[in-house]
């Protein structure tokens, strides 16, 4: 009876367990989804959708920003700006009724005459919505209830640059800690408490890119690995010690770090545009060295490619001159194919499927295959310009452009 019971018990962790990670799976919860690496492991897509494209399932007016929608929980948190006011909104995903919003008054003016609104997509972890407003506002919110539970000014607090664009880069959370890349005289890369927003501690004093730091195990160790305005920076999330840094950058003032790094292993993988290119680094010893470099290979203006048995999906050259889409191997930077003049987007994996939202507004899905690029469904979904990320939960595709969110069916 006894070992009945323990049985009975096992399967009842082990259940609930698979049960935790399954729907964890099917969200979203920040940019580039759970792995902060593009890949979309949830239930099945379609293969193809008709021209007239995938079902729509909502859509409606939203306010400006390039910030892209994160969903957890059957709830869509957009971060957006209403009016002179950046506002978060908690919507349900299945209906974009709105569950709560909060906001604060924001002065954000784009020295380009760009958009005005939010560009770093919000994070959802440990019940909690953290968010880093164009200007450089950090806040904590309470994912229930959308109670605002802290801010911080990180730009006056540390006494960083406005930058070109503003503040771009999505905040990341490990345990207790929310750590961003603030890029301040007296702090580049800060830790904050998750729950009260205090300092816990400041390293380097790399100014701030708009690449999204991701967290990975590589070589044995925890480590948050940014991509600076300067270059790589990798830390120990605990203490924010410096393990180990390479320099990375464009030689000319006016250009800017905005790829997530990508990690496969124990191999770092960085792509900038203006002459800088792309580099794969080893790690080993609490050291890298280049394995390969070039501005042959894969140069990411300000999407970040995605990595699949081997190979490198992504978009190769400047947004404003016109890019192409390419894939190469990552072992030796060979380009196996280049779909030339196919313009600018963000992309993503989804089982086979590269799922590609074209800054036209144009939805594709192709085959992840290094032998040729070929086309399996596309389709106009939205009227571009689109620049923020989409999110793909449950099968449900969310993407916005500068004035509308919409959400499609992609279900199986």
């Amino acid at each position: 009876m006894q070992i009945c019971l323990r049985v009975l018990r096992v399967f009842v962790v082990v259940f609930f367990v698979e049960s935790l990670l399954a729907a964890q799976a099917q969200d979203w919860p920040q940019i580039l989804g759970p792995g902060r690496n593009g890949i979309y492991a949830g239930p099945e897509i379609v293969p193809s959708f008709p021209r007239s494209g995938p079902p729509l399932i909502w859509k409606r007016d939203v306010g400006a920003g390039f910030s892209g929608p994160a969903v957890s929980g059957g709830r869509l948190i957009l971060f957006h700006r209403v009016s002179n006011r950046e506002t978060v909104e908690a919507m349900d995903a299945l209906t974009g009724k709105t569950v709560w919003t909060v906001d604060y008054p924001t002065s954000y003016r784009d020295d380009f005459g760009f958009d005005e609104g939010p560009r770093a997509v919000p994070v959802i972890a440990g019940g909690r919505v953290f968010t880093h407003g164009a200007d450089g506002v950090l806040s904590g919110i309470d994912f229930a209830s959308g109670k605002l539970l802290w801010s911080v000014e990180t730009r006056k607090v540390f006494q960083a640059p406005k930058g070109y664009f503003g503040v771009a880069s999505s905040p990341l959370v490990d345990g207790d800690r929310v750590m961003v890349n603030v890029g301040g005289k007296t702090g580049g890369i800060v830790a904050f408490d998750a729950a009260s927003g205090k300092t816990l501690w400041t390293s380097t004093t790399d100014e701030a890119s708009y690449s999204a730091p991701i967290m990975a195990d590589i070589a044995g160790q925890h480590t948050a690995v940014f991509f600076t305005r300067t270059g790589l920076v990798a830390l120990d999330p605990a203490n924010g010690a410096v393990r180990y840094q390479f320099r990375w950058r464009a030689r000319m003032a006016a250009s800017v770090n905005a790829a997530t790094p990508i990690v496969v292993k124990d191999q770092i993988f960085l792509s900038a545009s203006y002459g800088t290119g792309a580099v794969l680094l080893q790690v080993a010893n609490n050291a890298v060295k280049p394995v390969w470099s070039g501005d042959e290979s894969l140069s990411n203006h300000y999407s970040t490619s995605v990595y699949k048995d081997g190979y490198l999906y992504g978009f190769e050259g400047r947004q404003e001159f016109g890019q192409s889409l390419r894939c190469i191997e990552l072992a030796t930077g060979k380009v196996m194919w280049n779909a030339d003049g196919f313009g600018a987007g963000t992309l993503l994996i989804a089982g086979e499927a590269l799922v590609i939202m074209r800054e036209s507004g144009e939805l594709v899905l192709a085959p992840a295959s290094p032998k040729a690029f070929r086309y399996a469904s596309r389709a106009q979904v939205i009227p571009g310009m689109v620049r923020a990320y989409p999110a793909l939960a449950n099968a449900r595709y969310y993407v916005r452009n500068e004035r509308e969110l919409r959400a499609f069916d992609l279900r199986r």
